[in-house]
Protein backbone atom coordinates (compact mmCIF):
# COMPACT_ATOMS: atom_id res chain seq x y z
CA UNK A 1 0.00 0.00 0.00
CA UNK A 2 1.46 3.68 -1.10
CA UNK A 3 0.74 6.65 1.14
CA UNK A 4 -2.26 8.92 1.27
CA UNK A 5 -3.13 10.72 -1.92
CA UNK A 6 -5.96 12.62 -3.75
CA UNK A 7 -6.32 13.26 -7.36
CA UNK A 8 -8.11 15.12 -10.07
CA UNK A 9 -11.13 12.71 -10.64
CA UNK A 10 -11.51 12.13 -14.53
CA UNK A 11 -15.17 12.82 -15.72
CA UNK A 12 -15.63 9.22 -16.78
CA UNK A 13 -15.31 7.09 -13.68
CA UNK A 14 -18.28 8.03 -11.99
CA UNK A 15 -21.33 9.52 -11.96
CA UNK A 16 -21.18 11.18 -8.52
CA UNK A 17 -19.81 14.71 -8.04
CA UNK A 18 -16.45 14.30 -6.87
CA UNK A 19 -14.11 17.03 -6.66
CA UNK A 20 -11.48 15.01 -5.47
CA UNK A 21 -10.78 11.22 -5.32
CA UNK A 22 -8.89 9.69 -2.72
CA UNK A 23 -6.46 6.96 -2.93
CA UNK A 24 -7.61 5.41 -6.24
CA UNK A 25 -4.05 3.86 -6.89
CA UNK A 26 -4.40 1.87 -4.11
CA UNK A 27 -4.82 -1.71 -4.75
CA UNK A 28 -5.00 -5.19 -3.05
CA UNK A 29 -2.49 -7.86 -2.96
CA UNK A 30 -2.99 -11.63 -2.27
CA UNK A 31 -2.17 -11.86 1.48
CA UNK A 32 -3.02 -15.49 1.67
CA UNK A 33 -2.19 -16.59 -1.33
CA UNK A 34 -5.49 -17.59 -1.92
CA UNK A 35 -5.62 -20.60 -4.43
CA UNK A 36 -7.12 -19.28 -7.93
CA UNK A 37 -7.39 -15.85 -6.69
CA UNK A 38 -5.99 -12.82 -8.23
CA UNK A 39 -5.76 -9.68 -6.70
CA UNK A 40 -8.34 -6.75 -7.57
CA UNK A 41 -7.33 -4.13 -9.57
CA UNK A 42 -6.99 -0.62 -8.16
CA UNK A 43 -9.51 0.83 -10.76
CA UNK A 44 -12.21 -2.07 -9.72
CA UNK A 45 -12.13 -1.89 -5.96
CA UNK A 46 -15.14 -1.86 -4.31
CA UNK A 47 -15.07 1.70 -2.43
CA UNK A 48 -14.32 4.97 -4.02
CA UNK A 49 -13.97 7.88 -1.16
CA UNK A 50 -13.72 11.49 -2.15
CA UNK A 51 -14.34 14.97 -1.28
CA UNK A 52 -17.41 16.69 -2.54
CA UNK A 53 -18.19 20.59 -2.99
CA UNK A 54 -22.13 20.71 -1.84
CA UNK A 55 -24.14 23.91 -1.84
CA UNK A 56 -23.97 25.20 1.30
CA UNK A 57 -20.29 23.01 2.18
CA UNK A 58 -17.77 20.27 1.89
CA UNK A 59 -18.60 16.65 2.62
CA UNK A 60 -17.13 13.66 2.20
CA UNK A 61 -18.70 10.87 -0.11
CA UNK A 62 -18.09 6.98 0.13
CA UNK A 63 -19.33 5.09 -2.49
CA UNK A 64 -19.04 1.27 -2.56
CA UNK A 65 -20.54 -0.79 -5.54
CA UNK A 66 -21.43 -4.79 -5.78
CA UNK A 67 -20.63 -4.00 -8.96
CA UNK A 68 -16.81 -3.94 -8.79
CA UNK A 69 -15.38 -6.70 -6.59
CA UNK A 70 -18.99 -7.90 -5.24
CA UNK A 71 -18.89 -5.16 -3.06
CA UNK A 72 -16.98 -6.97 -0.97
CA UNK A 73 -15.14 -5.92 2.13
CA UNK A 74 -11.57 -6.38 1.39
CA UNK A 75 -8.23 -4.67 2.96
CA UNK A 76 -8.06 -1.70 0.29
CA UNK A 77 -11.72 -1.48 1.27
CA UNK A 78 -11.24 -1.25 5.23
CA UNK A 79 -8.05 1.40 4.44
CA UNK A 80 -9.69 3.40 1.62
CA UNK A 81 -12.70 3.67 3.66
CA UNK A 82 -10.64 4.60 7.36
CA UNK A 83 -8.24 6.97 5.29
CA UNK A 84 -11.67 8.85 4.30
CA UNK A 85 -12.98 8.77 7.78
CA UNK A 86 -9.58 9.61 9.43
CA UNK A 87 -8.93 13.11 6.86
CA UNK A 88 -13.35 14.04 7.13
CA UNK A 89 -12.44 14.00 11.05
CA UNK A 90 -9.44 15.94 10.90
CA UNK A 91 -11.13 18.64 8.29
CA UNK A 92 -14.40 18.99 10.75
CA UNK A 93 -16.66 17.55 7.65
CA UNK A 94 -19.98 15.20 7.51
CA UNK A 95 -19.87 11.96 5.65
CA UNK A 96 -22.48 10.41 3.07
CA UNK A 97 -22.91 7.16 1.91
CA UNK A 98 -23.83 5.19 -1.00
CA UNK A 99 -23.63 1.65 -0.65
CA UNK A 100 -24.35 -1.79 -2.09
CA UNK A 101 -22.18 -4.41 -0.76
CA UNK A 102 -21.65 -7.98 -0.40
CA UNK A 103 -19.49 -9.56 2.63
CA UNK A 104 -16.02 -9.54 4.38
CA UNK A 105 -13.62 -10.89 0.33
CA UNK A 106 -13.58 -14.73 1.68
CA UNK A 107 -9.92 -14.92 -0.46
CA UNK A 108 -8.50 -12.17 2.32
CA UNK A 109 -9.82 -14.49 5.59
CA UNK A 110 -9.02 -12.54 8.65
CA UNK A 111 -7.32 -9.67 6.93
CA UNK A 112 -10.79 -9.02 5.47
CA UNK A 113 -12.69 -9.51 7.96
CA UNK A 114 -10.74 -7.33 10.98
CA UNK A 115 -11.68 -4.06 8.50
CA UNK A 116 -14.37 -3.99 10.58
CA UNK A 117 -12.84 -3.22 13.67
CA UNK A 118 -11.00 -0.82 11.99
CA UNK A 119 -13.42 0.59 10.14
CA UNK A 120 -15.37 0.65 13.84
CA UNK A 121 -12.45 2.74 15.05
CA UNK A 122 -12.83 5.46 12.57
CA UNK A 123 -16.26 6.06 12.75
CA UNK A 124 -16.03 6.43 16.72
CA UNK A 125 -13.36 9.19 16.09
CA UNK A 126 -15.69 10.87 14.02
CA UNK A 127 -18.54 11.04 16.31
CA UNK A 128 -16.44 12.11 19.28
CA UNK A 129 -15.58 14.92 16.51
CA UNK A 130 -19.57 15.63 16.48
CA UNK A 131 -19.36 15.13 12.98
CA UNK A 132 -22.38 13.65 10.92
CA UNK A 133 -22.73 10.63 8.74
CA UNK A 134 -25.80 9.01 6.54
CA UNK A 135 -26.12 6.39 4.41
CA UNK A 136 -28.17 5.39 1.70
CA UNK A 137 -28.55 1.31 1.01
CA UNK A 138 -28.61 -0.07 -2.79
CA UNK A 139 -29.60 -3.60 -3.32
CA UNK A 140 -27.71 -5.64 -2.19
CA UNK A 141 -26.49 -4.47 0.86
CA UNK A 142 -25.40 -7.42 2.93
CA UNK A 143 -22.65 -8.60 5.43
CA UNK A 144 -19.10 -6.95 6.81
CA UNK A 145 -19.99 -3.77 5.34
CA UNK A 146 -23.66 -3.59 5.94
CA UNK A 147 -23.16 -4.86 9.45
CA UNK A 148 -19.94 -1.97 10.51
CA UNK A 149 -19.63 1.35 9.17
CA UNK A 150 -22.76 1.42 6.65
CA UNK A 151 -25.10 0.81 9.57
CA UNK A 152 -23.42 3.26 12.22
CA UNK A 153 -24.69 6.37 10.02
CA UNK A 154 -26.69 8.93 11.87
CA UNK A 155 -29.59 8.69 9.47
CA UNK A 156 -30.19 6.02 6.91
CA UNK A 157 -32.47 5.25 3.97
CA UNK A 158 -32.57 2.59 1.14
CA UNK A 159 -33.75 2.13 -2.22
CA UNK A 160 -37.05 0.72 -2.73
CA UNK A 161 -37.79 -3.15 -2.97
CA UNK A 162 -33.48 -2.82 -1.73
CA UNK A 163 -32.70 -6.51 -0.13
CA UNK A 164 -30.52 -5.95 2.69
CA UNK A 165 -29.90 -7.38 5.26
CA UNK A 166 -26.62 -9.03 7.45
CA UNK A 167 -26.72 -12.35 6.18
CA UNK A 168 -27.58 -12.54 2.48
CA UNK A 169 -30.19 -15.32 1.47
CA UNK A 170 -27.47 -17.76 0.25
CA UNK A 171 -26.13 -17.27 3.69
CA UNK A 172 -29.44 -18.15 5.48
CA UNK A 173 -30.22 -21.10 3.33
CA UNK A 174 -26.93 -22.43 4.28
CA UNK A 175 -27.11 -21.67 8.01
CA UNK A 176 -31.00 -22.02 8.83
CA UNK A 177 -32.05 -24.36 6.23
CA UNK A 178 -34.35 -21.98 4.92
CA UNK A 179 -34.82 -19.43 2.35
CA UNK A 180 -35.61 -15.67 4.44
CA UNK A 181 -39.43 -15.48 3.46
CA UNK A 182 -40.01 -12.40 0.72
CA UNK A 183 -40.98 -10.05 3.66
CA UNK A 184 -38.05 -10.29 5.18
CA UNK A 185 -34.35 -9.11 4.54
CA UNK A 186 -36.13 -6.18 2.26
CA UNK A 187 -35.70 -2.17 2.68
CA UNK A 188 -39.70 -1.98 3.12
CA UNK A 189 -39.06 -4.62 6.06
CA UNK A 190 -36.38 -2.45 8.04
CA UNK A 191 -38.16 0.68 7.87
CA UNK A 192 -41.40 -1.25 9.14
CA UNK A 193 -38.87 -1.85 12.24
CA UNK A 194 -37.54 0.94 12.47
CA UNK A 195 -34.32 0.15 11.21
CA UNK A 196 -34.19 2.58 8.29
CA UNK A 197 -35.60 6.49 8.06
CA UNK A 198 -37.01 6.27 4.92
CA UNK A 199 -37.28 4.64 1.43
CA UNK A 200 -35.74 6.94 -1.41
CA UNK A 201 -35.52 6.35 -4.91
CA UNK A 202 -31.74 5.85 -6.05
CA UNK A 203 -31.49 9.20 -8.17
CA UNK A 204 -32.45 11.40 -5.20
CA UNK A 205 -30.37 9.71 -2.51
CA UNK A 206 -27.87 11.65 -3.24
CA UNK A 207 -30.15 15.19 -2.51
CA UNK A 208 -31.24 13.27 0.38
CA UNK A 209 -28.50 12.29 1.78
CA UNK A 210 -26.72 16.34 1.53
CA UNK A 211 -30.00 17.45 2.70
CA UNK A 212 -29.90 15.48 6.10
CA UNK A 213 -25.97 16.89 6.43
CA UNK A 214 -26.77 20.17 6.19
CA UNK A 215 -25.07 20.64 2.74
CA UNK A 216 -27.80 21.41 0.67
CA UNK A 217 -31.46 23.36 0.87
CA UNK A 218 -34.55 22.64 0.51
CA UNK A 219 -35.43 19.99 3.11
CA UNK A 220 -38.87 18.97 2.91
CA UNK A 221 -41.37 20.45 5.49
CA UNK A 222 -43.52 18.22 7.46
CA UNK A 223 -47.40 18.95 6.39
CA UNK A 224 -50.67 18.44 8.54
CA UNK A 225 -54.54 18.58 6.73
CA UNK A 226 -55.39 19.98 10.05
CA UNK A 227 -56.98 23.54 9.71
CA UNK A 228 -55.03 25.28 12.70
CA UNK A 229 -55.60 25.42 16.55
CA UNK A 230 -58.72 27.36 17.44
CA UNK A 231 -58.00 29.15 20.90
CA UNK A 232 -59.92 27.22 24.05
CA UNK A 233 -63.12 28.00 25.30
CA UNK A 234 -62.54 29.35 29.51
CA UNK A 235 -62.80 26.27 31.28
CA UNK A 236 -65.18 26.68 34.66
CA UNK A 237 -63.83 24.07 36.20
CA UNK A 238 -60.64 21.65 36.16
CA UNK A 239 -62.73 18.76 34.92
CA UNK A 240 -63.75 20.67 31.43
CA UNK A 241 -60.22 21.62 31.16
CA UNK A 242 -59.51 18.39 31.42
CA UNK A 243 -61.73 17.12 29.04
CA UNK A 244 -61.15 19.90 26.80
CA UNK A 245 -57.57 18.75 26.22
CA UNK A 246 -58.29 15.65 24.71
CA UNK A 247 -60.96 16.65 22.83
CA UNK A 248 -60.62 14.60 18.84
CA UNK A 249 -60.19 17.82 16.93
CA UNK A 250 -57.19 19.57 19.35
CA UNK A 251 -54.44 19.25 17.58
CA UNK A 252 -51.44 17.10 18.69
CA UNK A 253 -48.27 17.23 18.93
CA UNK A 254 -47.57 16.01 14.78
CA UNK A 255 -49.74 19.10 14.21
CA UNK A 256 -47.80 21.19 16.47
CA UNK A 257 -44.42 19.93 14.95
CA UNK A 258 -45.30 20.34 11.23
CA UNK A 259 -46.45 24.52 11.91
CA UNK A 260 -43.40 25.05 13.90
CA UNK A 261 -40.86 23.68 11.37
CA UNK A 262 -39.52 24.56 8.20
CA UNK A 263 -38.07 21.41 7.16
CA UNK A 264 -38.30 17.51 8.19
CA UNK A 265 -35.70 14.58 7.95
CA UNK A 266 -37.40 11.78 9.73
CA UNK A 267 -35.73 9.52 12.40
CA UNK A 268 -37.75 6.96 11.71
CA UNK A 269 -39.13 4.05 14.87
CA UNK A 270 -41.86 1.70 14.78
CA UNK A 271 -44.02 2.87 17.68
CA UNK A 272 -47.11 4.43 16.45
CA UNK A 273 -47.15 7.30 19.03
CA UNK A 274 -43.89 9.54 18.43
CA UNK A 275 -42.38 10.92 15.53
CA UNK A 276 -38.76 12.76 15.56
CA UNK A 277 -36.96 14.19 13.58
CA UNK A 278 -33.88 16.92 12.46
CA UNK A 279 -36.37 20.14 11.88
CA UNK A 280 -34.90 23.27 10.96
CA UNK A 281 -36.75 26.34 12.76
CA UNK A 282 -35.35 29.38 11.15
CA UNK A 283 -32.18 29.32 10.93
CA UNK A 284 -32.16 26.88 13.54
CA UNK A 285 -31.70 23.26 12.79
CA UNK A 286 -33.30 21.28 15.88
CA UNK A 287 -34.13 17.95 16.79
CA UNK A 288 -37.62 17.46 17.58
CA UNK A 289 -39.12 14.45 19.28
CA UNK A 290 -43.63 14.92 18.93
CA UNK A 291 -45.62 12.87 20.84
CA UNK A 292 -48.49 12.11 18.31
CA UNK A 293 -51.49 11.22 20.37
CA UNK A 294 -54.29 8.58 19.04
CA UNK A 295 -57.80 10.20 19.79
CA UNK A 296 -59.54 7.12 19.19
CA UNK A 297 -58.17 5.55 22.54
CA UNK A 298 -57.77 1.76 21.37
CA UNK A 299 -54.93 -0.39 21.96
CA UNK A 300 -52.09 1.97 20.42
CA UNK A 301 -52.90 5.11 21.98
CA UNK A 302 -50.42 5.06 24.14
CA UNK A 303 -46.70 5.35 23.76
CA UNK A 304 -44.90 1.99 24.17
CA UNK A 305 -41.04 0.84 24.54
CA UNK A 306 -40.32 1.35 20.87
CA UNK A 307 -41.57 4.94 21.09
CA UNK A 308 -39.35 5.58 24.31
CA UNK A 309 -35.99 4.16 22.26
CA UNK A 310 -36.83 6.06 19.42
CA UNK A 311 -36.66 9.42 21.69
CA UNK A 312 -33.69 8.16 23.27
CA UNK A 313 -31.70 7.74 19.70
CA UNK A 314 -33.08 11.90 18.50
CA UNK A 315 -31.70 12.93 21.90
CA UNK A 316 -28.10 11.26 22.09
CA UNK A 317 -27.74 12.27 18.71
CA UNK A 318 -28.46 16.14 19.34
CA UNK A 319 -26.22 15.28 22.19
CA UNK A 320 -23.33 14.34 19.81
CA UNK A 321 -23.99 16.69 16.82
CA UNK A 322 -24.49 19.71 19.68
CA UNK A 323 -28.01 20.22 18.34
CA UNK A 324 -31.06 21.82 20.43
CA UNK A 325 -33.66 19.56 21.17
CA UNK A 326 -37.63 20.51 21.19
CA UNK A 327 -40.61 18.15 22.63
CA UNK A 328 -43.97 18.38 21.76
CA UNK A 329 -45.98 16.53 24.44
CA UNK A 330 -49.37 15.24 24.20
CA UNK A 331 -50.20 11.74 25.87
CA UNK A 332 -52.46 10.08 28.85
CA UNK A 333 -49.14 8.41 29.81
CA UNK A 334 -46.99 5.54 28.94
CA UNK A 335 -48.24 1.63 28.07
CA UNK A 336 -48.69 -0.19 31.28
CA UNK A 337 -49.66 -3.30 29.68
CA UNK A 338 -47.90 -6.51 29.92
CA UNK A 339 -46.27 -6.11 26.61
CA UNK A 340 -45.08 -2.64 27.34
CA UNK A 341 -43.93 -4.20 30.94
CA UNK A 342 -42.30 -7.07 29.09
CA UNK A 343 -40.67 -4.15 26.63
CA UNK A 344 -38.98 -2.52 29.14
CA UNK A 345 -41.03 0.86 29.38
CA UNK A 346 -39.94 0.99 32.93
CA UNK A 347 -35.85 1.60 31.64
CA UNK A 348 -37.14 3.53 28.36
CA UNK A 349 -38.44 5.78 30.80
CA UNK A 350 -35.49 6.25 32.76
CA UNK A 351 -33.20 6.45 29.92
CA UNK A 352 -34.90 9.29 28.06
CA UNK A 353 -34.44 11.49 31.74
CA UNK A 354 -31.20 10.51 31.30
CA UNK A 355 -30.58 11.14 28.40
CA UNK A 356 -31.89 14.68 28.58
CA UNK A 357 -30.18 15.59 31.52
CA UNK A 358 -26.77 14.77 29.98
CA UNK A 359 -27.48 16.54 27.21
CA UNK A 360 -24.65 19.39 26.53
CA UNK A 361 -27.38 21.46 24.32
CA UNK A 362 -30.26 23.37 25.10
CA UNK A 363 -33.29 22.15 25.42
CA UNK A 364 -37.45 23.31 25.30
CA UNK A 365 -40.63 21.55 25.86
CA UNK A 366 -43.91 22.46 24.81
CA UNK A 367 -47.28 20.98 26.29
CA UNK A 368 -50.02 20.86 23.57
CA UNK A 369 -52.54 18.91 25.13
CA UNK A 370 -52.63 16.07 28.25
CA UNK A 371 -48.97 15.56 29.52
CA UNK A 372 -49.66 12.56 31.58
CA UNK A 373 -47.64 10.51 34.53
CA UNK A 374 -44.00 9.72 34.08
CA UNK A 375 -44.70 8.96 30.09
CA UNK A 376 -44.67 13.01 30.08
CA UNK A 377 -42.44 13.92 32.33
CA UNK A 378 -39.96 11.99 30.95
CA UNK A 379 -39.81 14.60 27.70
CA UNK A 380 -40.53 17.34 30.09
CA UNK A 381 -37.06 17.72 31.75
CA UNK A 382 -35.55 20.82 29.70
CA UNK A 383 -34.51 23.71 30.24
CA UNK A 384 -37.60 25.62 29.50
CA UNK A 385 -40.93 23.66 29.71
CA UNK A 386 -43.92 26.32 28.17
CA UNK A 387 -47.67 25.43 28.36
CA UNK A 388 -50.36 26.19 25.66
CA UNK A 389 -53.14 27.70 27.55
CA UNK A 390 -55.60 24.63 26.62
CA UNK A 391 -53.01 21.95 28.11
CA UNK A 392 -52.91 20.52 31.26
CA UNK A 393 -50.12 18.50 33.39
CA UNK A 394 -51.60 15.86 35.85
CA UNK A 395 -49.39 13.38 37.99
CA UNK A 396 -51.56 10.89 36.82
CA UNK A 397 -54.61 10.52 34.46
CA UNK A 398 -57.40 11.47 37.16
CA UNK A 399 -59.46 8.50 36.38
CA UNK A 400 -56.60 6.24 37.41
CA UNK A 401 -55.90 8.83 40.56
CA UNK A 402 -59.28 8.54 41.89
CA UNK A 403 -59.10 5.00 41.67
CA UNK A 404 -55.80 5.10 43.79
CA UNK A 405 -56.87 7.66 45.94
CA UNK A 406 -60.44 7.22 46.77
CA UNK A 407 -60.97 3.84 45.13
CA UNK A 408 -64.01 4.93 42.72
CA UNK A 409 -62.83 6.24 39.30
CA UNK A 410 -66.32 7.87 39.24
CA UNK A 411 -64.62 10.93 41.91
CA UNK A 412 -61.85 11.72 38.48
CA UNK A 413 -62.96 15.30 38.66
CA UNK A 414 -62.53 15.74 42.01
CA UNK A 415 -59.28 14.08 41.64
CA UNK A 416 -58.45 16.61 39.21
CA UNK A 417 -59.56 19.56 41.29
CA UNK A 418 -57.14 18.30 44.01
CA UNK A 419 -53.81 18.05 42.27
CA UNK A 420 -53.67 21.94 40.38
CA UNK A 421 -53.08 20.24 36.94
CA UNK A 422 -53.24 23.23 35.03
CA UNK A 423 -51.23 25.76 33.00
CA UNK A 424 -51.30 28.73 35.22
CA UNK A 425 -50.75 27.09 38.79
CA UNK A 426 -48.04 24.93 37.10
CA UNK A 427 -46.94 28.42 36.28
CA UNK A 428 -47.64 29.64 39.87
CA UNK A 429 -45.18 27.03 41.46
CA UNK A 430 -42.61 27.81 39.23
CA UNK A 431 -42.52 24.15 37.11
CA UNK A 432 -43.73 25.98 34.18
CA UNK A 433 -41.88 29.12 32.01
CA UNK A 434 -44.48 30.15 30.62
CA UNK A 435 -48.56 29.76 29.42
CA UNK A 436 -48.36 30.48 25.85
CA UNK A 437 -51.24 31.25 23.23
CA UNK A 438 -52.47 28.80 20.90
CA UNK A 439 -50.92 30.52 18.23
CA UNK A 440 -48.39 28.87 16.14
CA UNK A 441 -46.50 32.54 15.26
CA UNK A 442 -46.58 33.24 19.02
CA UNK A 443 -45.55 29.82 19.93
CA UNK A 444 -42.58 29.29 17.10
CA UNK A 445 -41.48 32.73 18.51
CA UNK A 446 -41.13 31.77 21.97
CA UNK A 447 -39.66 28.61 20.81
CA UNK A 448 -36.82 30.33 19.14
CA UNK A 449 -36.04 32.78 21.76
CA UNK A 450 -35.43 29.28 24.44
CA UNK A 451 -33.20 28.17 22.40
CA UNK A 452 -30.23 30.61 22.88
CA UNK A 453 -27.58 28.57 24.78
CA UNK A 454 -27.60 30.61 27.58
CA UNK A 455 -30.60 28.73 28.90
CA UNK A 456 -28.47 25.44 28.91
CA UNK A 457 -28.98 24.32 32.95
CA UNK A 458 -32.26 25.95 33.47
CA UNK A 459 -33.63 22.06 33.56
CA UNK A 460 -32.48 21.39 37.29
CA UNK A 461 -32.71 25.02 39.07
CA UNK A 462 -36.41 25.54 37.65
CA UNK A 463 -37.74 22.51 39.74
CA UNK A 464 -34.87 22.75 42.25
CA UNK A 465 -36.24 26.07 42.78
CA UNK A 466 -39.82 25.02 43.16
CA UNK A 467 -39.26 22.45 45.31
CA UNK A 468 -37.32 24.45 47.19
CA UNK A 469 -40.05 27.11 48.07
CA UNK A 470 -42.82 23.87 49.19
CA UNK A 471 -39.99 22.70 51.88
CA UNK A 472 -40.70 22.80 55.14
CA UNK A 473 -38.18 22.54 58.27
CA UNK A 474 -38.57 21.32 61.12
Amino acid sequence: MTQETSIALEPETTMLPFSEVWDAELGSSDPLNFPGAEPVDARDESLRAGLVHGPLGDYVLIEVDFARAGGTLGTVTGERMVRAYRRATERGLPIAQIISSGGARLQEGYFALTQMTRTASAVAAHRAAGLMSASAFRSPSAGGIFASWGNTADVRVASPGATIGFGGPRVVHTVTGHFPPKTSHTAESALAHGLIDAIVPEEEQLTWLERALGVRDGVPALTTDHPGPTPPAPATTTWDAVLASRAPQRPSGLEWAAWITDGWVELNGPGPRLRAGIANIGDNRVVVIALDRDRSGGPLSLPGPDDFRLARRAVTLADRLELPVLTIIDTPGADPSPSSEAGGIANEIAEVLVALASLRSVSVSLVVGEAGSGGAIAFAHTDTLYMLEGSIFPVIGPEAGAAVIYRDSERAADFAEAIRPLPSQLYEYGFVDAVLPENPHDVRSAITAALHPDRIGNRNTRPDRAVQAASTHA
